[in-house]
């Protein structure tokens, strides 16, 4: 039941459900690709962290979301596992059969309500889009008793007595959670604040179910969104990791979750997430989507407990409170997390993956010392996130179909630089060669001449894992191969090495059909 103190607000005292949506709507970021064993490693790592509910595809798009959402919905214990679906029966029994093995199902459906929507995307009359609303609901009901979602998509930019009326129609036709999103970004927070207050009024059933908001970073006002909503009763959030989603992205998990802790006297809605283990979440998405997080990025960024003013670092000697809100070690971080070294066997490497919540044994034991090895012999120390990274590439690798053998490169200031490689097409070595004005382009052409395609070099990032010249070296570009876009990420030691793994992941991602932003069949903006 939703409560209403005296001030207006509601629920208070009541958690916030978070609804985790990264590798849904996450994926649909411009220059995100993942594969299948990369979406179940993160929903493993989701899990771990406490989220509520796992979004974890788009089951009707593709078969291979389908395959992924099977997949998390059946090896990934304790959240909700959910799937997306349009409010078209196929879809919704194909959502069906992909989470119907999962310990806690959820089928989430949508449908448009502004009327620009049911003007220019439907063409539909709302009385249409009432009956059709009831249909669905009650289908997807009867498929997953208990646990059914409901989002009025644009519901922002909706007529707020239309909107309550498919809301009120969602509910009685079976629905648990109501979600009511700003899919294009649009509202301010006193305008969110005074909608839900409306709907509240307006949908009586709201009361009795779960209610959610699901806010679009367009003008940079996700999670302030978001906390207005809550503040007004909403008791489900819907996030993304390091704000990854559809244009601006979705608010982040990251920003909400330390607001609800850090702000608990105003906000008073608890947050029953596993905060130390955002850091490690934000790490790992950024590695298997490419997505790299800029350095002022509230929460994860690598400046946010960073101070260089004089002022500043003075008052945090005399006392840490004067200049921070937070501690890092609440999200993870901690100051010194040198693990291991070069003498460092097998076991030790395998026990502090298992503290990591990784857990490799077998042949992926075998490939991940092997590659830990190497980088140990050439770097004195290896960090957590040097771990972290080494093991990125190893998930990655599973399905590739090209392998980068080796590669040569000779440049200088005074000679036209050429690169040599050695790549493997499902086993098979090929040779490649190029000449070009500049090193990494040399070995980019050489690539493309081993293996037949012809890439068209789009985004070409390079950032440090972690500090010291010694550091592992993270690349990541977006290639455009006829028309369509791919992305690749990698890490080594070596720039160039890097660069040339990132490119050879490209070319896999293009290989596999996995287009840069999770373009796979239909795309939902929700």
């Amino acid at each position: 039941m939703s409560t209403v103190t005296a001030s207006g607000r509601r629920n208070i005292g009541k958690p916030v459900v978070f609804f985790d949506t990264t590798l849904r709507d996450g994926e649909q970021s411009p220059g995100s690709s993942l594969n299948a064993s990369e979406k179940l490693e993160i929903a493993h790592q989701l899990a771990r962290l406490g989220v509520d509910v796992i979004e974890a595809g788009f089951p009707a798009s593709s078969p291979g979301d389908f395959d992924a959402v099977r997949t998390i919905a059946r090896e990934v214990k304790g959240p909700v596992i959910c799937g997306l679906a349009r409010c078209v029966e196929q879809d919704i029994r194909t959502c069906w059969d992909a989470i119907k093995d999962a310990e806690r199902p959820r089928i989430h459906t949508f449908v448009s309500t502004s009327d620009i929507h049911l003007k220019h995307q439907m063409r539909a009359s709302r009385e249409e889009v009432i009956a059709l609303t009831k249909k669905m609901v009650e289908l997807a009901a009867s498929l997953c008793p208990g646990d059914v979602e409901f989002s009025a998509m644009d519901a922002t930019r909706s007529e707020v007595d239309f909107l309550a009326t498919v809301l009120q129609t969602a509910i009685e036709a079976g629905a648990t959670t109501i979600n009511v999103p700003d899919t294009v970004g649009y509202t301010l927070p006193t305008e969110y604040a005074a909608l839900m207050d409306s709907l509240y009024e307006k949908a009586p059933g709201l009361k009795d179910v779960v209610v959610s908001v699901h806010c679009h970073n367009d003008l940079g006002l996700a999670v302030a969104n978001s906390l207005a909503a809550v503040e007004r009763g909403a008791t489900q959030v819907e996030v993304a990791v390091n704000g990854l989603g559809e244009r601006a992205g979705n608010a982040a998990l990251e920003e909400i979750a330390m607001a609800l802790v850090t702000r608990a006297d105003i906000l008073q809605r608890p947050c029953r997430l596993n905060t130390t283990e955002i850091f490690r979440t934000s790490r790992m998405v950024s590695s298997y989507t490419g997505q790299m997080v800029q350095a002022n990025k509230a929460i994860v960024g690598k400046n946010a407990f960073a101070h260089e003013s004089g002022i500043h670092q003075d008052g945090l000697l005399k006392e840490r409170s004067t200049y921070e809100i937070m501690h890092a070690k609440d999200i993870g971080l901690t100051e010194s997390d040198i693990v291991l070294g070069k003498h460092s066997g097998r076991h030790a490497l395998r026990t502090h993956l298992a503290e990591l919540g990784i857990h490799l044994e077998g042949k992926d034991l075998d490939l991940a010392f092997q590659r830990f090895k190497e980088i140990a012999d050439r770097k004195k120390e290896v960090t957590t996130a040097d771990l972290e990274a080494l093991v990125g590439e190893e998930i990655r690798e599973r399905e590739d179909v090209y392998s980068l053998d080796h590669f040569y490169v000779a440049a200088g200031s005074e000679i036209i630089s050429s690169g040599q490689v050695g790549v493997r097409t499902e086993g098979k070595p090929q040779a490649g060669k190029a000449f070009s004005g500049g090193s990494v382009e040399s070995v980019f052409l050489a690539i493309d001449d081993a293996v037949g395609v012809s890439g068209r070099l789009m985004d070409y990032q390079v950032r440090s894992i972690t500090s010291g010249k010694d550091s592992l070296g993270e690349v990541r570009v977006v290639v455009e191969v006829d028309g369509k876009r791919y992305a690749g990420q990698a890490v080594s030691i070596d720039v160039l090495e890097a660069s040339a793994k990132a490119y050879v992941r490209a070319l896999n991602n293009h290989a596999r059909g996995r287009e840069a932003g999770g373009a796979r069949g239909d795309r939902v903006y929700l």
